[in-house]
């Protein structure tokens, strides 16, 4: 069978991370939407998105398919569910749809002609921003079970103090000397030739991807997830950084998403709760205005490519787009547009040229190529951001 996930109407509640990718490329937990999926099924998968994203993330379509809503986190039993589906049925849960059959022929979709079965089990889902960090405890621990099943972990090294060892999953060419592991509240993952310096105090749930570094001291808190080839160091608390992004010194980050390719200043910190304890309101791309979370603790969601320099310091509740450059004293509002150059003081446009050049050398740092296809994106992130940047 052929498997295709689709962004779904959460798509634009995803903003600003969607601008960039697909819903299905989202990391929660210590794999993205797409890599549990492709797990579960055994298969691989393409992507129906975003015209513009498409060159990247193509859609292949065969004569049989089985879309999925890529808001939805897979499970044994709706995996199964989904596996199963033959022409004319689709899974629903509650009113919307999480995973229909479907034939190259179809030019329209009316679940009104299928037969509806009905999924009654919980699972996961990332419907808004902070869906991503609110949620990653429970992602961490069903990666955990996922990734280690079967398999049996790199020992720990002598010299490591370590809290419920028996929660503690180490792969292959990871470096960790004289740091303190907590695994009685949550499973700690430690990925393939990542590393954790010396003095660094860490709690579970905690997933530490690929690539990716926690530096001297670092003081982390459940439920944190550091992506593939991610630097961390200072203080942070249930975070979740995609890939290649760095946060690597003193200060903090608590409740937070960061994308890819962004950088945080030394010593510059959010805060994560309001003075008077109220509830966190962010802004809402779909509404243009600032909507309720539910959550009195959250703090800075960032797009990709964007960065801030040395002591920054966000209020609750900020959310920064693609490609912005933060920088001087005093708190930033608490929106900040796409492809904008300035801070508390105000802001210009961060004009593409520039921007990429930025981009291309961060890039290359990590031997990765800034090319057209990932300038055609920015260039349609940036006009279609027009709009919210004062020029």
């Amino acid at each position: 069978m052929n498997y295709i996930l689709f962004d779904g109407p959460s798509r634009d509640a995803l903003l600003p991370f969607t601008f960039t990718r697909p819903v299905a490329d989202i990391l929660i937990g210590i794999l993205t939407i797409r890599q549990k999926w492709e797990m579960y099924l055994g298969s691989t998968t393409t992507t129906l998105t975003q015209e513009y994203l498409s060159d990247k993330y193509p859609m292949v379509e065969l004569e049989q398919n089985v879309m999925i809503n890529a808001s939805f986190l897979p499970t044994p039993s709706l995996v199964d569910l989904i596996c199963n589906l033959k022409d004319k049925q689709a899974v629903f849960k509650g009113e919307e749809v999480v995973a229909f059959f479907s034939n190259e022929e179809q030019e329209e979709i009316d679940f009104e002609d299928y037969e509806i079965l009905e999924y009654h089990d919980t699972c996961l889902t990332v419907t808004a921003t902070w869906d991503i960090f609110s949620k990653n405890d429970a992602a961490i621990r069903e990666d955990f079970e996922l990734l280690t099943q079967d398999r049996t972990s790199q020992p720990i090294p002598k010299n490591v103090q370590v809290i419920a060892p028996e929660n503690i999953f180490i792969e292959e060419g990871a470096k960790l000397a004289f740091v303190t592991l907590n695994a009685s509240t949550g499973p700690i993952y430690i990925g393939k030739n990542a590393e954790i310096m010396e003095g660094s105090v860490i709690r579970g749930p905690f997933a530490l991807c690929e690539g990716g570094v926690v530096k001297l001291a670092t003081k982390i808190y459940g439920a944190t997830t550091v992506g593939p080839n991610s630097k961390v160091g200072g203080e942070l608390n249930n975070s979740v950084l995609f890939s290649n992004s760095n946060k690597g010194h003193d200060g903090f980050l608590g409740n937070a998403v960061l994308g890819e390719w962004c950088n945080i200043g030394a010593d510059s910190n959010n805060s994560n709760l309001k003075n008077n304890y109220e509830e966190v309101k962010l802004w809402s791309y779909q509404t243009e205005g600032f909507a309720k979370t539910g959550l009195q603790f959250c703090g800075l969601m960032m797009g990709d490519h964007s960065k801030c320099g040395i002591n920054t310091m966000f209020n609750t509740g900020t959310v920064v787009g693609v490609s912005a450059n933060i920088f001087g004293s005093g708190f930033p509002r608490n929106f900040v547009p796409s492809f904008s150059w300035g801070g508390a003081s105000g802001f210009s446009t961060y004009i593409t040229k520039k921007a990429f050049e930025t981009a291309r050398i961060v890039m290359s740092r990590r031997n990765v190529v800034f090319d057209a296809q990932e300038a055609a994106i920015l260039e349609h992130v940036f006009e279609e951001t027009k709009k919210w940047r004062k020029e």
